[in-house]
């Protein structure tokens, strides 16, 4: 997990921060990078290649690929970011709750196990800092989108008979990932509301950059 960028940036200084990102990575270069223009839906894409800092490979909240060297990078500012990799190939996805209730976290597992061949519970996820269920306070359209989705109360929400819900995302992903067959999920445990090395767009509003998760499959 890396802080990629400030709202405001030139395209010079967005393309030089994702250079040291990468090399702090170890692996690829801002050639080999994959972008999504993320709508907060369920579309989940395959990527063969990277399009650089300053493009997006498709329309997509996920993405996936089996090639070697392509650096698939998620980019969130309170929404949850999704690492995933296995044997075959490596996988992300940016689930806010309009992303969860679109079930963008199972779309995601599905095509790469079905574009690998590779078995769910082979598969490793990683869940990065996102806005922890004490800061982020909802309205009655979230809880009834993810009650829509599926999910349990217990799953992911802390409320009061009366008072305004908290949803925890992360513990809505976790359900969602061990629903489709991955049970082995590391949580960052990071609240990017509350801690200011992270950008948050609930505490920043407009003016927040972006964080950002890369995994990338080495070798062939």
């Amino acid at each position: 997990m890396t802080l990629a960028a400030r709202a405001g940036l030139a395209d010079g200084e967005l393309s030089e921060n994702w250079r040291r990102t990468l090399v702090e990575l170890g692996e690829g270069t801002t050639d080999d990078l994959a972008l999504m223009h993320q709508v907060h839906g369920g579309v989940v894409v395959e990527v063969t290649r990277g399009a650089g800092p300053l493009a997006v490979v498709a329309e997509a909240d996920g993405m996936w690929t089996s090639e070697s060297g392509v650096v698939l990078a998620v980019r969130t500012a309170d929404c949850v970011p999704i690492l995933i990799a296995s044997p075959k190939g490596v996988a992300v996805a940016h689930a806010g709750w309009r992303g969860v209730t679109a079930c963008v976290v199972q779309a995601t597992v599905r095509a790469l196990c079905a574009g690998t061949g590779c078995d769910p519970g082979t598969l490793v996820a990683a869940v990065g800092p996102h806005i922890s269920g004490k800061s982020y306070e909802v309205g009655e359209e979230v809880v009834a989108g993810l009650l829509g989705a599926g999910l349990k109360l217990e799953s992911f929400l802390h409320a009061h008979p009366g008072e305004r819900a908290y949803v925890d995302l992360g513990r809505a992903v976790d359900a969602q990932l061990r629903s489709v067959g991955v049970t082995a999920i590391s949580q960052a445990g990071l609240c990017t509301f509350q801690n200011q090395m992270f950008h948050s767009h609930r505490r920043d509003g407009a003016a927040s950059g972006r964080n950002a998760g890369l995994v990338v499959r080495c070798g062939g």
